[in-house]
């Protein structure tokens, strides 16, 4: 690894943050404006809206004057006289609302998917900015079911939000015409209607909450299917598909039982509607016979009414059947409103700013911290006092569930302490702007994650220009990935993830050369050589000694022997700094450290005189 040299400048070192912020967490400037609101948010596209309701409105003026041109036709049979001009108009009529109809209905889809684009978009960004401890709290299933059974409520209520005036609309104009044909007959349509209206909307607000139900035991069951695709290999390797299933096969159950309290419900609505206007037919007709017995009213009259009346039945089962929808998406958006409303991380889309590291400062500085997780009934950081060096390898080692990777989350503002301060590079880091903060740190996890991408975007994560083909070479070079980068379909350009992926070596390799490229002052390595052989861990090594010579690196370590060279060792137990110096040190003084080297078969009495 001598001569090795990728790394580029800084980024400016400008005083760009004055405000000391109390919390980590920022809210957009107006908190109202991410909300979902659907009338703002259609009114985003008014032309196409209001052209989608125009052609809406002429289908329905179309379909007004159908029953009128019947009746001149009744009339034009009666009185012996032509039906030429009537049947042209009803032609044209019938056709120019299915024309207008069809248009109506694209231009609402086009406004309805773009909004849930948007939507979708929104709440994505929003939960990317969440701090994780919300997002474990929540759940990566429950968070993706806002983006797909919420937002289809919700694309759900864009097409009601055109439909229900148009169909409030054709009831009025309808019932206004027949008003004009015979008031006795539309008092009778008018009381039965109502009746009907009375009943349903008693219903609307247990359909309501029921839907919030289901989406919540929808977000639980995807929640639950995630996290055991994640665990398959696991689940697999100890026959534990049974008991997988099993608990799956609960949440599949209670949703199934809240689902079917709501078809009880939906299923009432259409059935009253039905119900409603067949007894408003059966008062009508026996109404209207009785009107034309009496001669109070025509036959040609009658049948217009009639076909008035039929005509009213789809839009007022629309407006009934409707709201109970309109409900759902409603719950839906009211889901959706309450994601948006938890506090995010500090604008991480800002201007990139930082602060200038004060000149001779430690890398990292923890002042008497503590820190509990979310649930936990013990503090997994007690009262914890360390110094990291701005230059150098520093280890952090320990027993399991020691807190020596909750450390590195507390560096890198992942977690917030409950006491203490943190300083990195000279300033705490309630004074960092998170980009600003996160800018000067490379981060390797246990899981040596890699995004969804290609091979040359997970090298470049981070960076702020893009690295050179000689730069990417020589990282792939230094942890030994050259060949294997080589072997994929399109090399560097391969999409990770899916069908291709790396072994879970070439993971951490490849983990490890991003840090390698990466811009940071400060390098933080959780468990970095757990996968990988002799001889890449001698290449960690090197890479590791290349970092430090112009960098902090703080290595959460397993493997005592590829860490026991570091200026600076920190030997944790039970959430507490036990003891700091070198390793020499740390052996003859600290009985802790030497029971943890003991168990180290690894550590042989020659490699420990190096």
């Amino acid at each position: 690894m001598t001569g090795l040299r990728i790394r580029d400048a800084h980024p400016p070192d400008t005083v760009t943050w004055i405000e000391r912020p109390h919390m980590k967490l920022a809210t957009a400037p107006d908190p109202d404006s991410r909300q979902i609101k659907l009338r703002r948010e259609l009114a985003t596209k008014p032309g196409r809206l209001m052209a989608a309701l125009g052609f809406a409105l002429a289908t329905t003026a179309a379909a007004l004057v159908v029953p009128l041109l019947v009746k001149e036709i009744i009339t034009a049979f009666a009185t012996d006289q032509s039906m030429r001009t009537p049947v042209i108009w009803m032609c044209v009529a019938a056709v120019g609302g299915a024309a207008a109809q069809a248009l109506s209905g694209f231009l609402l889809a086009r406004t309805g998917e773009d909004l849930i684009y948007r939507l979708r978009n929104r709440i994505m960004d929003h939960a990317l900015r969440l701090p994780l401890t919300r997002i474990k709290v929540e759940g990566t299933g429950n968070l993706a079911a806002r983006i797909t059974s919420d937002a289809l409520m919700m694309r759900m209520v864009v097409d009601l939000g055109a439909q229900l005036p148009i169909a409030a609309l054709t009831v009025v104009f309808s019932l206004a015409v027949m008003v004009w044909i015979d008031w006795v007959l539309s008092l009778v349509t008018v009381v039965s209607l109502a009746i009907v209206t009375c009943v349903i909307l008693s219903l609307l607000n247990r359909v309501k909450a029921n839907a919030s139900g289901q989406q919540v035991a929808i977000g639980q069951i995807a929640q639950r299917f995630t996290s055991t695709l994640d665990a398959l290999t696991t689940i697999k390797a100890y026959r534990a598909e049974t008991l997988a299933s099993r608990s799956l096969g609960e949440d599949a159950g209670a949703l199934r039982d809240v689902s079917l309290k709501g078809a009880r419900l939906e299923a009432l609505i259409p059935a009253i509607t039905s119900l409603g206007n067949q007894f408003a037919m059966i008062a009508v007709i026996l109404t209207g016979g009785a009107r034309m017995a009496a001669g109070d009213i025509q036959i040609a009259e009658f049948a217009a009414f009639l076909l008035y009346l039929l005509q009213t039945i789809p839009p007022a089962t629309t407006l009934t059947t409707g709201f109970g929808r309109l409900q759902m998406g409603l719950a839906a958006r009211s889901r959706c409103n309450e994601l948006l409303a938890m506090p995010i991380e500090a604008d991480l889309t800002a201007e990139r700013s930082t602060l200038v590291p004060a000149p001779g400062a430690p890398a990292v500085v923890f002042d008497k911290v503590s820190f509990t997780h979310h649930g936990a009934d013990h503090a997994t950081l007690r009262d914890v006092s360390l110094t990291a060096p701005r230059r150098g390898l520093t280890a952090v080692v320990g027993a399991s569930g020691a807190g020596k990777t909750t450390l590195l989350s507390l560096i890198d503002q992942f977690e917030q302490p409950a006491a203490g301060r943190i300083s990195v590079l000279g300033h705490e880091t309630d004074l960092w702007p998170l980009d600003g903060l996160r800018a000067r740190i490379a981060y390797v996890d246990q899981a040596f994650t890699l995004v969804e991408a290609t091979a040359r975007e997970n090298l470049q994560l981070g960076r702020t220009t893009p690295a050179t083909d000689s730069q990417l070479a020589a990282v792939l070079e230094a942890v030994g990935l050259t060949d294997d980068i080589a072997a994929l379909p399109q090399g560097l350009d391969t999409l990770l993830g899916r069908g291709t992926d790396l072994s879970g070596g070439q993971r951490q390799r490849m983990a490890l050369a991003r840090a390698l490229l990466s811009e940071a002052d400060i390098v933080l390595l959780d468990e970095p050589t757990s996968q990988l052989d002799g001889i890449n861990e001698q290449r960690f090594r090197d890479v590791v000694d290349e970092l430090a010579q112009n960098r902090a690196v703080l290595v959460v370590a397993h493997r005592l022997s590829t860490v026991q060279h570091a200026e600076h060792v920190i030997m944790m137990g039970e959430g507490r700094v036990i003891d700091a110096a070198d390793h020499h040190t740390l052996m003859e003084r600290c009985q802790a450290y030497n029971d943890l080297v003991a168990t180290q078969a690894i550590f042989t009495e020659p490699a420990m005189s190096r």
